[in-house]
């Protein structure tokens, strides 16, 4: 049946009628909300948690414990790339998943800001590097270096004094440096301070490495010719042994790597976290040092 003139003009009617009604509500809502200044100065209503990752806090838990000393935050640059046929495109975010909470927990006075997963990877058309293969994002120079910079901005808008740049992949350190420099140079009438930390990377890994085969006996044998290596391996499996395909690999018969085995489970996990333990005493040690160092 066909609606008439005059009921569509009701039904118009009184669409009109709910949504003056819905923007008086809504206006109504809007005088109850709390002002900028009231909400940053508000007590909190519930008890915080004990977390190192920023994105994990609310802003009123990170307000209170830059308030009470934690005033250094770091911030780690991972990447999406190619890393052989068994660990997931993601290795360097997993691997500081694990190591960034691990040097902030050293430095007792240390967050973390969320993990920077889009890093150089080569030349995206024609492809170089790690572009040549499905998966990997990569972003140019000054596309990265200006996400660094308004990451560094932002928490030193935040409240932060000494805000910390890690890196776990070779192609990020050029880039983390030379923002570091940058910023430097704005910031020279700030209270605030930046750091580039390289020995996270070099000599991060060289000597954890070393400490590895050294003080814990395991040392790599032959070289499967991929883009991975005991090292990596084990760290990842600390945070997800899925990340590594390990019941795969099991399965397989494959579950080694240049000559090392990767099981039981559980030694590799421990191994992991020796590791991480170490470069992360490292690198703590390297922030530190970075940060008593006068202006």
């Amino acid at each position: 049946m066909k609606t008439s003139l005059f009921e569509k003009f009701l039904n118009i009617n009184s669409w009109m009628v709910t949504l003056a009604l819905l923007g008086v509500a809504q206006s109504g809502l809007s005088q109850n909300r709390f002002s900028d200044e009231e909400l940053l100065a508000m007590e909190r209503p519930i008890a915080g948690i004990q977390s190192f990752w920023l994105e994990e806090l609310t802003f009123l838990e990170i307000r209170d414990l830059i308030a009470n000393g934690t005033t250094t935050v770091i911030i780690p640059t991972g990447g999406i790339e190619e890393n052989g046929p068994y660990l997931t495109i993601g290795k360097h975010n997993l691997i500081l998943e694990a190591s960034c909470p691990a040097i902030a927990e050293k430095l007792g006075d240390a967050l973390c800001a969320p993990v920077v997963k889009f890093v150089p990877g080569g030349n995206i058309d024609p492809p170089t590097g790690a572009m040549k293969f499905p998966g990997t994002i990569s972003l140019n120079a000054a596309t990265y270096e200006a996400l660094l910079t308004d990451i560094a901005n932002s928490l030193r808008q935040s409240g932060f004094s000494d805000i910390v740049f890690i890196g776990d992949s070779g192609g990020n350190q050029r880039g983390m440096e030379n923002v570091t420099t940058k910023l430097k140079s704005e910031w020279e009438e700030s209270s605030a301070r930046i750091h580039f930390v390289r020995e996270f990377y070099s000599p991060g890994w060289e000597e954890t490495e070393s400490f590895t085969e050294q003080e814990l006996g395991v040392a790599e044998s032959s070289h499967d010719g991929y883009h991975d290596d005991i090292w990596v391996t084990a760290m990842m499996m600390v945070s997800d042994p899925e990340q590594v395909r390990f019941e795969q690999r099991v399965e397989a018969g494959l579950a080694s790597i240049n000559g090392v085995a990767i099981f039981p489970l559980e030694e590799t996990i421990e191994l992991g976290k020796q590791m991480i333990e170490f470069r992360s005493e490292l690198t703590a040690n390297a922030i530190r040092d970075s940060i008593n160092i006068k202006r």
